[in-house]
């Protein structure tokens, strides 16, 4: 009788058997050196734990052993045809008949030993519960098991970069062996397909308002001697560090549209009049590229909005009050109505330059005066038929909030 098995036969015969409250996921692709020794690990652990339990082997095409070796030990492999990191957890968590679900590599890098910690924090009412390997979060680093960039560099930053823009005290986002209830899992609805799955957990965890603990763990070098990890460094870095920004618009748009709004402001402050400072004169020429930035910042600050309501309305994120707030002043007819006084504002300084002109008998112009009508005109007119245009799109994205 395999571990397995006898995990789920500890029942009386004449009663229903227990149902299962732990499920250990395990991605795998071609880790026919370790995938055993793991699952191994796990069932031993639940095991001596008492815990009724199952482990899965999400199964992401491997073709050396991998699938057989996994069920002889008394693993239920599950095959998932969509490649991906994500594609095989999301694969293997729906899969899972466990209340709790404990995910972890297939690697031997972790120690699924400390599954019973995970359950334990889980037991106590925690949505997740992450592993941290970084010593800043009491967890151990053996030698040789992180390349020095991930540890020094790499992991802390982004890790740093998820506690200030989505304000999770994890310390390691980056680890791979958690815990979390089935029902936090299906609440937060996960997305991504890469590697980027597991830092999506915590940051929908995080803005959602699961209830999140850490425990220390330790790493070990990865048990793999003939493949190279899957952990592609650069481009898995970028990666995270785009999911980041597109998942934050309040950082990537928002405070960037600000910036430039206040830099453009300061730049028609100065050229408008056209101001002299220590000899320096601000003109015309400044006042064309204050124009330029004051759009840019529009756009972004309307970006901002945009993609937060998208967000919102897909699930990437949870609503806040201060959506909730603009919602309440923003209507579809007061972004027309503000767009089309700046647009009217616009037409009438350009007929003004125009007047002007046509007082020359259409000669030569001050170039000076003119251009101070024609450039913040053109700059009303656009910006005014930017807002005209992005209310409709913003008004479209939230009519199921009305």
């Amino acid at each position: 009788m395999t571990a397995q098995r006898a995990l789920r036969s500890r029942t009386d015969p004449f009663t229903e058997p227990a149902p299962i409250e732990v499920s250990v996921v395990m991605p795998c692709l071609n880790e026919h050196e370790t995938v055993g020794v793991c699952v191994e690990k796990a069932l031993t652990a639940l095991q001596a734990a008492g815990i009724e339990g199952e482990v899965i082997v999400a199964d992401n095409g491997s073709t050396d052993g991998s699938i057989e070796i996994a069920t002889a030990l008394g693993a239920r492999v599950v095959p998932i045809s969509a490649r991906g990191y994500g594609n095989a957890l999301m694969g293997g968590i729906r899969a899972a008949r466990g209340r709790y679900v404990i995910m972890g590599d297939a690697d031997d890098s972790y120690d699924f030993r400390d599954v019973p910690k995970f359950v334990a924090k889980l037991r106590q009412g925690y949505d997740l519960v992450q592993g941290c390997r970084l010593p800043s979060g009491g967890g151990t680093v053996k030698p040789g098991a992180m390349p020095w960039l991930h540890r020094w560099l790499g992991n802390p930053m982004l890790s740093l970069l998820a506690r200030h823009m989505f304000r999770t005290e994890i310390r390691d986002i980056y680890c791979g062996m958690r815990g979390f209830s089935r029902a936090s899992f299906d609440r937060i609805d996960l997305q991504c397909t890469g590697m980027e799955f597991a830092t999506e957990m915590v940051i929908k965890s995080s803005l959602f308002g699961e209830r999140i603990a850490q425990i220390p763990i330790t790493l070990s070098p990865d048990g793999r001697r003939t493949r190279r990890p899957h952990l592609r460094t650069f481009h898995d870095g970028w990666r995270t560090l785009r999911f980041f920004l597109i998942f934050s618009p309040r950082w990537l748009f928002w405070y960037t549209g600000l910036a430039l709004l206040v830099l453009g402001a300061a730049g028609y402050a100065v050229a408008l009049p056209g101001w002299t400072f220590r000899g320096v004169k601000f003109d015309v020429h400044t006042l064309v590229v204050a124009s330029v930035v004051l759009q840019f910042g529009l756009q972004c600050a309307m970006f901002a909005v945009l993609t937060t309501t998208y967000g919102i309305k897909q699930r990437f994120r949870p609503p806040s009050a201060r959506t909730d707030r603009f919602f309440k002043v923003f209507t579809l007819e007061r972004g027309l109505v503000a767009g089309l006084i700046a647009m009217a504002l616009g037409v009438a300084a350009i007929a003004l330059a125009g007047a002007a002109w046509y007082r020359t008998g259409f000669g030569p112009l001050d170039y000076a005066s003119t251009m101070r009508l024609v450039v913040p005109g053109a700059t009303l007119v656009t910006a005014g038929g930017s807002v005209v245009l992005n209310s409709f799109l913003c008004s479209m994205l939230g009519l199921d909030r009305r």
